[in-house]
């Protein structure tokens, strides 16, 4: 397949099975689809003609508490009827008791959150009896107290819960901004063994007085910036499936796609020679 999809957004489905643009992929998030009704036959028709990923919003796997078994119930309700090749959330929380926020928090990296993250994505996957993929978050606040940096924390989950990463270029970037460090040792610190997907999306800058903040809204076409630290990251890790993330001011459906269609000009450009030959052989 592709390497390169795009995120399936309600005002572009009409279009999208209508004019079946040759993207990779389409992925969405689950907790759209719950319970049913049209949104989900909307899907059931796309997942006919395209591979599909479920990128949840809800697990809040970074609480202090264990993951909804409820939430869980509803993700393999999907999982099993719509069988998705990949699974993901974030390394963030967003729940705590019985109040939900919407919105992905940061965590500190220390090995009391790193075991109690850990231990989230173990039941998850136990639960969904597969291995899912966690994603780097946008922040822009940072903790002190602090023992690791994010890729360390980052690999270390991979490494004991045995899920995969989702790496998000543009999240690196706005946060390599805001936090100041460098965005591409941070690339090269990430293993890249466990990666298995990509996100690109579009940012906006705030001004405050001489400052400026860099704001992950996926409401934009992605920067030059980024797509050059992509271009760094796949030069490094391969053809990694990568999708364009748009979730506000969205584009026509054509636009949408030509995003796809840069990332996947440049998985092109640094796949292997024999994987390009093959690519080429198979049509």
């Amino acid at each position: 397949m592709r390497e390169a999809g795009i995120g399936l957004r309600t005002p572009h489905c009409d279009d999208l099975l209508d004019s079946r643009p040759a993207v990779g992929w389409l992925e969405v998030h689950p907790e759209n689809y719950f319970g049913g009704g049209i949104h989900r036959h909307y899907l059931a028709r796309a997942r006919e003609i395209y591979p599909l990923s479920l990128h949840a919003v809800g697990l809040s796997l970074g609480s202090d508490r264990p993951v909804s078994e409820g939430h869980l119930l509803q993700i393999k309700e999907l999982v099993d009827l719509f069988e998705p090749f990949q699974v993901s959330d974030h390394v963030s929380w967003s729940a705590s008791g019985n109040a939900h926020l919407n919105d992905l928090l940061p965590l500190p990296y220390t090995e009391e959150t790193l075991a109690r993250f850990c231990d989230n994505v173990d039941r998850t996957q136990t639960y969904l009896k597969r291995s899912i993929l966690v994603e780097n978050p946008s922040s822009y606040i940072a903790y002190r107290h602090g023992t690791m940096t994010e890729h360390e924390f980052l690999n270390e989950i991979a490494r004991r819960t045995g899920c995969g990463l989702l790496l998000d270029v543009n999240n690196i970037y706005v946060q390599a901004h805001n936090h100041g460090f460098d965005a591409r040792a941070y690339v090269a610190g990430i293993n890249p063994a466990a990666v298995g997907e990509i996100h690109l999306a579009g940012h906006v800058e705030e001004s405050f007085g001489a400052q400026t903040l860099l704001i992950d809204t996926h409401s934009r076409y992605i920067r030059p910036e980024v797509w050059a630290l992509y271009e760094d990251t796949i030069a490094l890790m391969g053809p990694v499936p990568t999708l364009i993330e748009w979730d506000s001011d969205l584009p026509s459906l054509p636009d949408l796609a030509g995003e796809a269609f840069k990332a996947q000009e440049i998985i092109d450009r640094h796949r292997p020679a024999a994987q390009r030959e093959a690519r080429r052989a198979a049509g």
